[in-house]
């Protein structure tokens, strides 16, 4: 029995084997059947695509296409804000400067540097000498240096300016709530007066009458004594000089109340209209030599900085008449003719709004 049992299994065994067997073989016929059925089959294909050509297009319409929105273009150009300057400068002047160019460098008035730098310049802009430091301001406006028992209040009357605008310029650095008559300011500070301004010194060319030309005494050895009538002007005026080009100075009523004649060393300077010299000489104020010509109808006009003086206290000139030489004596940078007109009627005027 145990025997017989053995065999039987055995048997069963082989059998499943053999029947496994051929299960397996089976499904590896038919795979290959389908894999060569498939090789066999040809390949689907799509349904034909219609082409179009650019007739069938639309119009370009032209632009950048926006569904919504604003376009966004690449910018690289990144501009920095520019801060405003608290502080004062320091300038070395170069030759060939002039206040109008430096004022201009730094994007000031003028005046500005004029009144910024009062006691050196002495008023004058044609003080301007290469080598000299300027103090350039950081607004338009004066610049004062304090000396003891002055008054804050009385400082701003004289620079046209409230106390204020004093006390809240942050570089003065001055106690907002300090006191007006009696401040606490220590001497020698400079404080900067944002808008303030200076007169003129109209002082260093005053209006001589032919009544009275010794009241120009103050200007130097120039002036004249007594002096009888003579003729009178047109009031017509024709050019005091051979050139018409304006040479490192325009007019300007703050600053230079004239314009300077470019020309050379030694060319003609003509009367611009008939009158009587009422200066003739030096001047102390840095004019050079000067010539004064009153015009005994209310003008008069001035010729500075000359090389040489052809004509006398009290002597008759008539238009186009020479009276000396373009130069540059006094404070000068280079031979120019300093012109200035003055009228009993506008003061001091534009040269160029009466000259043809």
């Amino acid at each position: 029995m145990r025997y017989a049992g053995h065999v039987g299994l055995v048997v069963i065994v082989i059998v499943g084997v053999l029947i496994a067997r051929r299960g397996l073989d089976t499904l590896l016929v038919q795979a290959a059947g389908q894999v060569e059925r498939a090789a066999a089959e040809p390949e689907a294909t799509s349904e034909p695509v219609q082409e179009l050509a650019a007739s069938d297009l639309p119009p370009y319409a032209g632009g950048l296409y926006m569904v919504e929105g604003i376009a966004r273009q690449a910018d690289v150009h990144t501009e920095m804000p520019s801060r405003p300057r608290l502080q004062i400068v320091k300038y070395v002047v170069q030759k060939g400067d002039t206040l109008f160019g430096i004022a201009e460098k730094f994007g000031l008035k003028p005046e500005s540097v004029l009144w910024g730098n009062w006691t050196s310049l002495e008023g004058d802009p044609h003080s301007l000498q290469p080598g000299q430091e300027l103090n350039i301001l950081p607004v338009d406006g004066a610049l004062h240096t304090w000396s003891p028992g002055e008054s804050l209040s009385k400082i701003a009357d004289f620079y046209k300016v409230a106390p204020e605008e004093i006390i809240d310029w942050p570089s003065n650095r001055l106690d907002l709530e300090i006191n007006l008559e009696t401040p606490k300011i220590a001497e020698g500070m400079a404080l900067v007066i944002p808008g303030g301004k200076r007169d003129a010194p109209t002082w260093r060319t005053p209006r001589i009458t032919r009544a009275n030309p010794a009241s120009a005494r103050i200007l130097g050895p120039g002036a004249c004594g007594s002096i009888s009538d003579g003729p009178i002007g047109s009031g017509s005026f024709s050019w005091p000089a051979s050139s018409h080009w304006i040479s490192g100075y325009h007019y300007d009523a703050a600053v230079h109340p004239a314009i300077d004649i470019g020309g050379s060393i030694g060319n003609g300077i003509f009367a611009a209209d008939a009158g009587v010299v009422v200066y003739s000489g030096w001047n102390d104020w840095g004019y050079g030599y000067v010539v004064v010509i009153d015009h005994g109808n209310g003008w008069q006009t001035l010729y500075a900085h000359l090389s040489t003086i052809n004509v006398g206290c009290g002597q008759a000139v008539f238009q186009g008449g020479v009276i000396g030489g373009m130069g540059c004596t006094g404070n000068c940078s280079g031979p120019h003719l300093h012109f200035e007109m003055m009228s009993d009627s506008y003061g001091k005027v534009n040269p160029l709004d009466f000259l043809p």
